[in-house]
């Protein structure tokens, strides 16, 4: 039946076409020639970072992805990872708690695939965008790329740096109709020939469309870049960030499943203990040195320090039918204090056997994780529980954990039942190589491997316990690419990854989890890439990804059997200019799955699986200093549970934007979302969690260059 649907979403695919990225702005255009990760051109250049990809041209590159660019971030008013996911197809949001990203890589959720110039980001945090180059999403599992993880895909963030020779500056300042304002700053100074000195920094004060939402994020990021020689750079980069924001779970469902809409404006939390906090501290190093014009070194290294505290109530229970004026509260309070060390190294060399064309990437990398994690349930002393029962107002009779519960009697609540406190020690060493093979001008073959290790200590003060585990797994990667033109190419790609027991964040391995393998992930990738121009692209391309899950046998503990499933997709991307005056963007994906277990197919739909998602944003020109955008974004019905009780309805939102350059360096903008003001659930995280889309909303910004 796979092999039919597939084949089916083929045929389809193949008909229609889609558009890889265009260029990037000039400044991408620079500091590739130093080796950053970005899109200049039609080229994906790997950074000095991790380098774990060669200079390959995009249609070359056997896998979709997606590059969004500083300039379109400012184009389209984005202030957050999940506007430029709206936008992107192949993945969807999820609501992540209301306290950090959280993306559906086609089909596969995912807190920690993210990356900050190659290297591995994986605490759970909101992050910004005020001082990237161009955000990248690759699909697929990306395991030789990436190591453990990217079982769906990765999201890697391109940070600004350093530009030689020149000195610049530019900077924004913005308000919204909610009252939220931001301003934020980018210099660049030429010290000398060989120094160049850049800051970024930005200051937000959050408000949305939501009670009691407040909250302010500061990012601060200075960089230097020194020209050791004229084969040798350095880059060196500190980032702070500090992040306190209000969190929202969003509205229960009612017996139809569906969000109640008539709760559309009720916080179902405390006014005061919803709330996280981030403080972190991010160090990189990046030295590149060439060899000659074929050979080159990166070597980097990273620490990240995160200290972060998440509170919060929630919706856990509400019955419609039998008492539609109650609902139940749950909470809980947990702290994570992580350190990341990550150092890696890597050799790209291009080179001939006879007539065969060789591109070589090999490299090594070491991780070294503290993460100390705890969380304490809320306890009522009414119920001696972690749920209380609450009468429906707006707001709610709740407040410090202090409350008025539906009989009528006053409820304190102080977070005092622990519920789990874990010290865990990570060491990973992973060790890749990958050749790019030109056997001839039309034909390009992609093979590769990369070997982890990947062992974890955890120590579980509550119940006196030690676990460790270790595993090794190697990830291989293939492609073809046939290229009957320069400006065409077809090709087919093999990927796996792996995602160990201990999960994304790693903070336990209980029960039998320290017994079993890791869950393996494959990607079978077909794809047309069509350069019709210099400005404009089409790219399709159809997957099915399936996951192989190791589980104790439900009949005889004492055996494992392994459960296999799948999701099946394609995309289309169209990206470019099609006239003088007119650029689009657009995007579709199509995905299907079925939940397995032990006896075979459900019948069950993944959760947070859209069959459909489609995006599109226009931009004119219509004179040289004023321009309009509009655009769409459209997400069919998806099940909130893996019970496939809960429903996100389907919604399209339109957007809108104008600009009007006062000066060569002084601009004007305004950013209308949701113009139609049509209510809408975007994301969930549960059954009674959901996401209440924000109305009707404009964003006014002037941003200046100098």
């Amino acid at each position: 039946m796979k092999i039919t649907k597939l084949s089916l979403m083929s045929a389809s695919a193949l008909a229609t076409f889609a558009f890889a990225p265009m260029a990037a702005a000039e400044e991408a255009e620079e500091q590739r020639e130093e080796g950053d990760i970005l899109v200049t051109g039609n080229v994906l250049y790997s950074d000095q970072v991790n380098a774990l990809k060669s200079p390959t041209p995009i249609i070359d590159v056997p896998q979709s992805l997606t590059i969004t660019t500083a300039e379109q971030i400012e184009e389209r008013g984005y202030t957050s990872i999940g506007q430029i996911i709206d936008y992107t197809p192949g993945v969807n949001t999820s609501q992540g708690e209301g306290h950090r990203d959280a993306i559906v890589f086609r089909g596969v959720r995912s807190t920690a695939d993210f990356f900050i110039d190659g290297v591995r980001d994986d605490v759970q945090y909101y992050r910004g965008l005020y001082n990237l180059e161009q955000v990248e999403i690759l699909r697929g599992p990306n395991a030789l790329l990436f190591g453990r993880g990217g079982t769906g895909g990765i999201l890697n963030r391109v940070t600004k740096k350093g530009v030689l020779g020149e000195t610049f500056g530019g900077g924004q300042v913005a308000i919204d109709t909610f009252g939220e304002w931001s301003v934020q700053g980018d210099i660049n100074l030429a010290a000398s020939d060989t120094i160049a000195v850049r800051v970024n920094a930005s200051y937000e004060s959050l408000d949305n469309h939501r009670d009691f939402y407040d909250g302010e994020r500061i990012g601060l990021n200075p960089t230097v870049r020194f020209a050791l020689s004229p084969d040798t750079t350095l880059d060196l980069s500190y980032e702070y960030a500090n992040h306190d924001r209000f969190i929202d779970r969003g509205i229960p469902t009612g017996s139809t499943g569906r969000p109640v809409e008539a709760f559309e404006d009720i916080v179902f939390g405390d006014p005061e203990d919803n709330f996280t906090t981030l403080e972190a501290h991010l160090l990189r190093a990046n030295l590149s040195h060439k060899f000659s014009d074929n050979f080159k070194v990166n070597v980097s290294g990273f620490y990240g320090d995160y200290d972060k505290v998440y509170s919060n109530f929630y919706a856990s229970a509400y019955d419609q039918a039998a008492s539609p004026d109650v609902v139940t509260l749950d909470g809980y309070i947990d702290t994570t204090q992580r350190k990341n060390l990550i150092l890696s190294g890597n050799l790209v060399g291009e080179f001939e056997t006879g007539s065969v064309g060789h591109t070589l990437v090999a490299g090594v990398e070491y991780i070294d994780t503290s993460s100390d994690q705890d969380r304490f349930n809320a306890f009522w002393d009414t119920t001696s529980d972690d749920n209380e029962i609450f009468t429906i107002t707006r707001p709610l009779a709740l407040s410090n954990s202090v409350g008025i519960n539906s009989l009528g009697v006053t409820t304190t609540n102080d977070f005092s039942d622990i519920n789990d406190f874990t010290l865990v020690d990570i060491n990973v060493f992973s060790a890749f190589i990958q050749d790019e093979i030109a056997i001839t001008d039309w034909l390009d073959l992609v093979i590769g491997a990369r070997f982890d290790s990947f062992d974890i200590e955890v120590d579980n003060v509550v119940s006196g316990e030690v676990r460790t585990r270790k595993d090794e797994e190697i990830s291989p990667r293939g492609g073809l690419i046939i290229k009957p033109q320069d400006n065409i190419s077809i090709y087919v790609s093999y990927s796996e990854s792996f995602l160990p027991r201990s999960g994304e964040q790693f903070a336990n391995i209980n029960g039998d989890n320290d017994a079993l393998a890791p869950n393996t992930f494959t990607n079978l990738e077909a794809g047309l890439k069509w350069d019709i121009d210099p400005r404009l692209s089409f790219t399709a391309a159809i997957f099915d990804i399936e996951q192989s899950s190791p589980q104790v046998d439900d009949d005889d503990a004492s055996q494992l059997v392994v459960v296999d499933s799948s999701i099946q997709g394609f995309e289309l991307q169209l990206q470019g200019e099609l006239s003088d005056f007119w650029s689009v963007s657009l995007g579709y994906s199509y995905l299907d799955g079925e939940q397995v277990d032990q006896d075979g197919p459900t019948g069950l739909r993944p959760r947070e699986l859209p069959d459909s998602t489609l995006s599109l944003w226009n931009a004119f020109q219509i004179t040289d200093r004023f321009g309009i955008g509009l655009g769409a974004t459209y997400q069919s019905e998806s099940f909130v549970n893996n019970g496939n009780t809960a429903v996100l309805p389907d919604y399209l939102r339109v957007d809108a934007a104008a600009y009007y350059d006062i000066s060569e360096n002084l601009r004007i903008q305004v950013n209308v979302e949701n113009l139609t003001d049509e209510l809408y659930f975007p994301n969930a995280h549960s059954t009674h969690q959901v996401t209440v889309g924000a109305p009707i909303n404009a964003r006014f910004a002037i941003s200046g260059r100098f």
